[in-house]
């Protein structure tokens, strides 16, 4: 059924402190697939910026009864960090998520909701990071489109011309169990009887794994293995992963600073996440 736009975009916003520490850091990047002593070990530790995506991360939201929504036919369409600072490997964080817009795409095709959260450490005034996402509801569309125009387009991939860059990445077949220890619990990608109820022939990996071993094999390639290069990345997910498959991802150089990528299981033949944006230094 139609959602209710402007109680939804009346709703206040979903503040979370999140405190981590060496130990979470170290987890997150064993969860994404990292092996570099930089990220796992204690001596001189890195926090992965892609770590942005979970901290402070309100939880699924969506399911909760005053918002309306049909949560059940929400999807995790895109998501975009972009980093301030180097991300601290420790330490205590806030932000506010709210919701930015709702663009209606018709009773049968449902809407797009975009949420953002800006990441800051306790005790400063400069944020560390922006974390935006986009949901596809698939079950609330109808409402007219009440807001600011239509939805951002997705970033072209020039793929009339070979990529300039490809990695491949190795995902294990334990990655989702290593994951889900930083917070995502969707029993979707652990539990087999419930993937086969969605859908699936087994558990799926998480789309932000998937996120953070995209972005790893860009710093590994495009900022020359120095993750701090990493200021922006944005995706779109389209197709899941399965835990123990190697992710290929291609870049395409667009200038100073910036790069178009997508990301192929080449064994299905299949794109998993696609119209990348990476902005680096």
């Amino acid at each position: 059924m139609p959602l209710d736009y402007h109680r939804l975009m009346a709703m206040p916003t979903l503040d979370v402190r999140h405190e981590i520490s060496e130990r979470d850091t170290i987890l997150y990047a064993l969860g994404i697939g990292a092996r570099e002593l930089c990220y796992v070990y204690e001596d001189g530790l890195e926090a992965f910026p892609t770590i942005a995506a979970v901290v402070t991360y309100p939880g699924f939201f969506a399911k909760d009864p005053k918002y309306g929504l049909t949560w059940q036919r929400v999807l995790h369409g895109e998501q975009s960090v972009e980093i301030h600072r180097p991300f601290p490997s420790s330490g205590a964080f806030h932000a506010s998520t709210k919701i930015d817009e709702i663009y209606d795409k018709g009773a049968d095709k449902g809407a797009i909701m975009e949420v953002s959260r800006v990441i800051f450490e306790d005790g400063s005034a400069e944020p560390v990071a922006t974390v935006r996402s986009r949901s596809f509801l698939r079950g609330d569309g109808g409402f007219g489109n009440m807001g600011q125009g239509q939805p951002p387009v997705p970033h072209a991939i020039p793929d009339a011309r070979a990529p300039d860059i490809s990695v491949r990445l190795p995902t294990h077949e334990d990655q989702a169990l290593i994951y889900r220890l930083s917070g995502d619990y969707n029993p979707l990608h652990i539990d087999p009887e419930v993937a086969r109820s969605a859908g699936f022939d087994r558990p799926i990996l998480h789309g932000l794994c998937t996120y953070g071993v995209v972005g790893r094999a860009l710093v590994q390639s495009v900022c020359e293995g120095r993750a701090a290069r990493l200021k922006r990345m944005d995706v779109r997910f389209s197709s899941p992963v399965y835990p123990g498959e190697a992710v290929t991802t291609e870049v395409w150089h667009e200038g100073e600073g910036r790069a178009a990528f997508r990301a192929r299981i080449e064994s299905r033949d299949v794109t998993v996440i696609n119209n990348g944006l990476l902005e680096y230094q």
